[in-house]
């Protein structure tokens, strides 16, 4: 029987039927519903692998950084032994946060309100007059900071899940997963920055999310960026286009080369000779054999946004992004920032000019796209438009996902709304599934054939 989520005496959301991947049909109450929401904290964020940090942001013993997976806020730090824990930052004794600082370096958490203090892997070291007022009845071994179930690195990047029985997490990011993390290291080693860009959206983070793979907005709604200057609209909207999907709902979607253009570019290196086009910056970033076979023979050709499930983009700027939950109308967007080591100057402060103009808070495009998010979540609370589903069906039946004898595959097209199919088919997935053992046995294979 379908799965429904009841909502109240007079409407429910069947999640069976909220979203058609045959018709790209969704039903727009998945964005506003309490309980579809808090299903999600526990189903999605609860269950995945969550992007907490980078291994440069917490080098040294004592070095945390505080992150969140879903509403849980969670601090990663870096023990005494090397060691990375990703601890509950909620004190067992009455729940207070035992780190108000976003990032730094300790020797120890101690919480504000009675004292109790932990170590750096969480184990409770020290309780104020403990024997006078506890008399020997407190283990403290029993009482030290919740830790995630799994913590684990892929190149540097570190990510945790609270669900022990979720799947490695090289296992979880599959090809598509590594090869959007490979994209950030085409110019060798990185650095984050330090400060993240933070701000919050009265938007569901779903409407974040989807929006990473929507060409289709980038001639309407970033127009003034055209205007101004700061963009080219040939290299913002180019109607070439590739899609990469893979299981577990991630996926890498926006420009593309064909094969006959990389061909193309390799001759115009090569002698010199012949226009430039508008992949010339990011093709330039991808001539070595090395940077190619890393990518893969699909994987160098896109130019696209990934998007590793359930909610870290990943940009061409050498930023990425979480979108974190704050209820079904607010996300909290962070926008990480980094560079390659050994920059130069000059490309270092042109970089960072990029971070600060052109997504975060003072963001020419994330300024566009926050008041389309928060608009298109205010439409879905309406008594009427709520009841009126939204389209993705662009490019539906029309294409066909090519597999290099690699085994990477590719869908080569135009503009389209693949990826926000695929996000959705996986989202319901994820939402129906009452165990991992279940996603795993029930999750979709990303398709074959024609899309």
């Amino acid at each position: 029987m379908p799965e429904t989520i009841i909502t109240s005496d007079r409407a429910s959301v069947d999640l069976d039927a909220c979203y058609n991947p045959s018709t790209g049909v969704l039903d727009r109450r998945i964005f506003t519903d309490r309980l579809v929401y808090e299903e999600e904290l526990e189903r999605i964020f609860g269950r995945g692998w969550n992007f907490i940090c980078h291994e440069s942001q917490i080098p040294d013993t004592g070095n945390f950084f505080v992150s969140f997976i879903g509403e849980d806020e969670v601090i990663a730090v870096r023990d005494r032994a090397g060691k990375v824990n990703v601890l509950l930052n909620s004190c067992p004794h009455r729940g207070n946060t035992v780190c108000r600082a976003e990032l730094g370096t300790t020797k120890s958490f101690m919480c504000s309100y009675h004292g109790w203090n932990f170590d750096l892997d969480g184990s409770l070291l020290a309780v104020p007059n403990e024997e006078a007022f506890y008399k020997g009845g407190l283990d403290k071994k029993d009482w030290g900071l919740e830790s995630a179930a799994n913590v684990e690195s892929y190149k540097g990047f570190y990510f945790a899940t609270l669900d022990p029985d979720a799947p490695p997490l090289i296992e979880y990011l599959g090809w598509v997963g590594k090869l959007s993390i490979d994209m950030m290291l085409v110019d060798g080693p990185i650095q984050f920055l330090d400060g993240i860009h933070k701000n919050r959206l009265k938007c569901n983070w779903k409407f974040a999310v989807d929006n990473l793979y929507d060409w289709y907005h980038v001639k309407v709604t970033h127009g003034t960026a055209f205007k101004v200057g700061l963009v080219t609209e040939e290299a913002m909207a180019p109607n070439d286009q590739m899609v990469i999907l893979g299981e577990y709902g991630h996926g890498i979607g926006g420009p593309g080369l064909t094969l006959e253009q990389q061909a193309e570019f390799d001759r115009r290196q090569a002698s010199g000779e012949g226009e430039s086009q508008w992949y010339d910056i990011q093709a330039g970033h991808r001539t070595d054999a090395a940077t190619r076979e890393m990518l893969g023979p699909v994987g160098h050709r896109s130019f696209g946004h990934p998007n590793i499930f359930p909610n870290l983009w990943v940009t061409h700027t050498r930023q990425m992004c979480l979108r974190i939950p704050r209820g079904p109308f607010e996300t909290e967007i962070w926008w990480f920032n980094y560079l390659p080591v050994g920059l130069p100057d000059a490309q270092s402060k042109q970089s960072i000019y990029s971070h600060n103009h052109v997504f975060g808070p003072a963001g020419f495009l994330e300024q566009d796209d926050g008041e389309n998010w928060s608009h298109s979540t205010r439409g879905a609370k309406g008594t009427r438009s709520k009841n009126r589903p939204l389209n993705f069906s662009m490019g539906l039946g029309h294409d066909t996902v090519s597999t290099d004898p690699s085994g990477q595959s590719g869908i080569e097209t135009v503009v389209n709304e693949h990826g926000q199919r695929w996000t959705y088919q996986c989202w319901k997935e994820w939402m129906q599934a009452d165990s991992w053992q279940t996603l795993k046995e029930n999750h979709s294979k990303p398709p074959q054939g024609s899309v």
